[in-house]
């Protein structure tokens, strides 16, 4: 294993690295809102596992349905759903053909999902282990880290041959028990070294997983003045970090200005207005994105189920009684499965029987993803809330309209598409 001081090193260049997945995910504030969702997707799983109505294939399930919103987590979990895609010839995983799998899988993930101490999940991993069901190995730990953060890390290929690298270890893909004894070495690595790593296991899986895919180098034949040069090299790629800035503050910049905007509507047509608590303090202009805005919700909202997610929803109308009126999830470049996740939420959970002032609000060429996500099975029951896509443009085009000749969700109503899922 490399020394601690050459693990600290590598630390220090990885948070700084640019294109490190420290600074593009980690960091990333949307990565906070999609557990939830998540966690309501595999609810939702288990749910119709054990009902017997899941199915038995995986494309248009409610389990592709969770597996692709963790896809969509930018590098370290692309190609996340490969574990699960059914290979006939292999008949792997085998939990589409065999219902008695398919709800052994179930009360796993339920067991999971219930439960809230390491061992306990370590005791669910060992018998699910057991059953030896064809395909269900550790990449089923993608789905468990957004469950527990803090007990469970994420695991692909890249991830794995960074934890050998680094360790010296001979680690296979595929084996619990190998993931468990990688699992062990993290969480001493990551105690190891607190200063630089967080409790969340997220973070030590996003640096193995750039050790793995060679963004960063280790040194061969041990520590040396070139493998350090070779650090400060990586540390300060100019050119390749000035690109990444000025994307990710232009989609930043999108995002937030959208928010500006339906915020600046609101309050004009004489709407409260509550802007996500995450993205509050972002500057906007030369002020904040959540100047002028509530402070927090009710506590007659925050008492309600999914109260916790619904502070995540980017902007919130609410009349002069404190009820919310409208919602607008703004989905830039991010999961739109999320979104959905967080204005259903809302609609069921905080403020039951709202049917209208649900809003997707996405770029113009967004609207088929938005529209396909809709018609997932998972959502099928949506239709009844009404949701609608708000373009960009024609929420730009009649801002300054709606604003001086505006009253209630009216104009909104009229220049959103409607969405269902028929």
């Amino acid at each position: 294993m490399l020394s601690d001081e050459v693990i600290d090193k590598l630390l220090t260049a990885w948070r700084a690295h640019p294109l490190g997945t420290y600074q593009t995910w980690f960091l990333w504030e949307e990565r906070l809102k999609n557990f939830r969702s998540i966690r309501r997707g595999i609810q939702a799983v288990v749910a119709e596992m054990e009902a017997g109505t899941f199915g038995t294939t995986y494309r248009g399930s409610s389990l592709e349905t969770v597996v692709h919103s963790i896809a969509e987590q930018r590098q370290i979990f692309k190609g996340a759903d490969h574990a699960f895609l059914w290979k006939p010839k292999l008949r792997i995983p085998d939990i589409y053909e065999s219902p008695i799998n398919q709800r052994a899988f179930a009360r796993f993930l339920s067991s999971c999902l219930c439960c809230s101490k390491a061992d306990e999940v370590v005791a669910a991993v060992h018998d699910l282990d057991a059953l030896k069901i064809k395909g269900l190995g550790p990449a089923v730990a993608n789905l468990l880290y957004f469950l527990h953060p803090t007990l469970v890390a994420p695991s692909n290929t890249s991830i794995l041959k960074g934890f050998n690298a680094l360790t010296g270890a001979k680690t296979k893909l595929g084996r619990w028990s190998d993931y468990l004894a990688m699992r062990a070495s993290l969480l001493r690595i990551t105690e190891l070294h607190r200063d630089q790593l967080s409790n969340d296991l997220g973070a030590i899986a996003g640096f193995l997983y750039d050790v793995g895919t060679q963004l960063l180098p280790i040194p061969q034949g041990g520590f040396s003045e070139a493998w350090e040069q070779d650090l400060r090299c990586v540390a300060t790629e100019a050119a390749a970090q000035a690109k990444f800035r000025r994307r990710t503050a232009s989609d930043a910049d999108t995002h937030s200005a959208i928010q500006g905007l339906l915020r600046d509507i609101g309050h004009d047509l004489g709407f409260q207005v509550h802007i996500a608590i995450n993205d509050r303090t972002r500057r906007l202009g030369s002020g904040l994105l959540g100047e002028g805005c509530l402070v927090d919700l009710s506590n007659e909202i925050l008492a309600q189920p999914g109260a916790d997610a619904v502070r995540l929803i980017d902007v919130l109308w609410l009349n002069s009684a404190g009820q919310i009126t409208a919602a607008f999830e703004v989905e830039h470049t991010t999961s739109i499965y999320s979104g959905i996740v967080r204005l259903l939420d809302l609609a069921m959970g905080v403020a039951p029987g709202m049917t209208q002032g649900l809003f997707l609000v996405a770029p113009d060429a967004r609207e088929n993803d938005v529209r396909q996500q809709l018609a997932r099975p998972a959502f099928r029951r949506t239709e009844c809330l009404q949701m609608r896509y708000l373009p960009y443009g024609e929420l730009r085009t009649h801002a300054d309209a709606i604003r001086r000749f505006g009253s209630g969700l009216k104009p909104l109503l009229a220049i959103a598409r409607p969405l269902t899922t028929s």
